[in-house]
């Protein structure tokens, strides 16, 4: 029989990985807290701690991208708990995290994409991204966004059962559609103006901020929607 030590250090599963400028990390949980952080290193470092050592990680490097899919690993694995990850990626890294239940955040992002999707409960935070394309997406939980939006690039925040707030810089420059049916609760805040246009009676709001660059899609079924200038 192992020792409690051995039994806890099989709890926890690291890894590092020499990783290029153009980096990208692809991560399928099923449910667990996710941190994503950039930081200034030619690194990806992989850290998971797991609510029992049955639990299976596999992770793939396939030119250049690691590939880590909890579910796909642990087929027929009826023992598999929660799984809370802490990862730390080159500034420029491209980010596609995808969980069953338990709340996402990615932190300091400049890649070419930030995707953050939970299939039923959790919140997602996305600080002081600098991506092309963010997409984010829940059922229940909110949504925070704050970062700077590219001439472009497409950004969709999607939610069933939360609030949706997004920080972005005064001089930001986008086409807007934003719906939130139940509550008819959309704030543009300092983005409001005279190119902007109320429909459905409250409903849904489309326009067009500065030269309209990039494209923003805003939906929160049951909650509201705040825009906040940075």
């Amino acid at each position: 029989m192992s020792s409690p030590p051995e039994i806890s250090a099989q709890k926890k599963f690291s890894r590092s990985y020499p990783a290029n400028k153009n980096v990208a990390i692809k991560l399928t949980n099923r449910t667990g807290t996710v941190t994503v952080e950039g930081w200034n290193k030619p690194e990806i470092k992989i850290s998971a701690f797991m609510e029992t050592s049955a639990t299976n990680i596999v992770p793939q490097n396939l030119s250049g991208t690691i590939i880590i899919n909890l579910v796909k690993d642990n087929q027929g694995n009826t023992e598999v708990g929660s799984v809370n990850f802490v990862i730390k990626v080159p500034f420029h890294s491209s980010v596609n995290i995808e969980t069953m239940m338990g709340n996402l955040s990615v932190t300091n992002i400049r890649g070419g994409l930030v995707r953050a999707h939970i299939t039923t409960d959790g919140d997602i935070t996305l600080t002081n991204i600098s991506a092309e394309n963010v997409i984010a997406e829940n059922v229940m939980g909110d949504i925070f966004f704050d970062g700077e939006l590219h001439s472009g690039g497409t950004y969709r925040f999607t939610t069933t059962s939360g609030n949706i707030n997004l920080h972005i810089p005064s001089n930001s420059s986008f086409r807007l559609v934003a719906t939130a049916p139940s509550t008819r609760n959309i704030s543009l805040g300092a983005f409001s103006g005279a190119n902007m246009s109320s429909i459905s009676n409250g409903r849904r709001v489309v326009g067009k901020v500065g030269d309209g660059s990039a494209t923003m899609t805003v939906t929160s079924q049951r909650k509201g929607i705040s825009f906040i200038r940075r």
